[in-house]
Parts: structure tokens; C-alpha cells; sequence
């Protein structure tokens, strides 16, 4: 025989998983600390600085026209 399920409560049981997930979702992309933020930061700043150091030809500014 099958068990008798509450459909309200396995419809909120279920509703509460979801969330979970999504919480830990957001966690994962938002929950650093503002140290990591400054040093990823810092990262992506020295390699667009490399690169503009290297270019032949420096892009025409508001000043050059």
C-alpha cells in the first residue's frame, strides 16, 4: 500500500528546498568579503593597465581631437 501524503505540506516542503537552493546560489555569488572584492578589483586594474602600456597606438582622448 502507498503512504498518505499531505499535498499541502509536501507542496511547502518543497517550495522551502527551492529556496534553500537559490539562497545558496546567492551566497556563493555575492557572499565575499570587501577584501576580496578590492583584490579581485586590483586584479582585473593591473591587467587592463598592462595591456594599455603595450598598445601601439593610444587611443585618441577628448584632449587629442
Amino acid at each position: 500500500m502507498a503512504d498518505i501524503v499531505n499535498l499541502r505540506q509536501a507542496r511547502k516542503q518543497k517550495a522551502r528546498a527551492e529556496k534553500e537552493r537559490v539562497a545558496g546560489q546567492n551566497r556563493a555569488l555575492h557572499g565575499r568579503t570587501k577584501a576580496e572584492k578590492e583584490r579581485d578589483r586590483l586584479v582585473a586594474e593591473r591587467g587592463e593597465d598592462f595591456v594599455a602600456g603595450h598598445r601601439r597606438e593610444k587611443p585618441a582622448g577628448p584632449e587629442d581631437r
